[in-house]
């Protein structure tokens, strides 16, 4: 087993840990909601925590679902610059460098500040749960790391693009796109 393989499996383990992390995070803000409406609207009672959890969860979810984002290139992108380069040339080579250096600066201030935050936080509590403030931001840190990691699987060639865990290519765009420049190139030629 090469090296490279060993780091994809890291790679892969890690991301599903996260997407099961991320799920019951997003069922249990979604759960603590409901019932809280039910208690509230129904039964004229309320759960004193209610308001502390989701709010926790919904950071917890957003950091990690930043994270997976990355891992599959679904954040928002700029591709008319991109596009205009040969695919697979040194232009977009280039660029690709650039874009993994660049989330990886980001996953290291994620990261710095993220810690920073959760070192000054944990001796403060939160006042329902009791829970260390550092709870509610210690999942920017994680996913800066992970990002970081990412980053560099991507600059170093063990992940490539089109390596996708949590989405699908995006063939039709593709085929569509494909097509137009066929039909254009035989209508320029005629």
């Amino acid at each position: 087993m090469k090296f490279a393989d060993i780091l994809r499996g890291i790679d892969t383990f890690i991301h599903r840990i996260l997407l099961v992390i991320a799920q019951v995070a997003l069922f249990g803000m979604i759960g603590i909601v409901v019932t809280t409406v039910f208690c509230r609207y129904v039964l004229n009672t309320g759960i004193i925590w209610a308001e502390e959890m989701p709010r926790d969860l919904v950071a917890l979810f957003a950091f990690l679902a930043c994270a997976m984002g990355v891992r599959d290139h679904l954040h928002i992108g700029v591709g008319f610059f991109y596009s205009r380069f040969k695919a697979g040339g040194n232009g977009r080579k280039i660029l690709d460098v650039i874009y993994n250096l660049s989330t990886f600066a980001c996953g290291g201030i994620m990261t710095y500040y993220g810690w920073n935050l959760c070192r000054q936080l944990w001796r403060f509590t939160m006042a329902a749960t009791g829970l260390p403030r550092t709870v509610q931001y210690i999942s920017m840190p994680i996913a800066g790391i992970i990002i970081m990691y990412d980053s560099l699987l991507f600059l170093f060639g063990v992940l490539k693009e089109d390596n996708l865990l949590y989405s699908e290519k995006e063939t039709e765009y593709e085929v569509i796109h494909v097509k137009r420049e066929k039909k254009d190139k035989a209508r320029g030629k005629k």
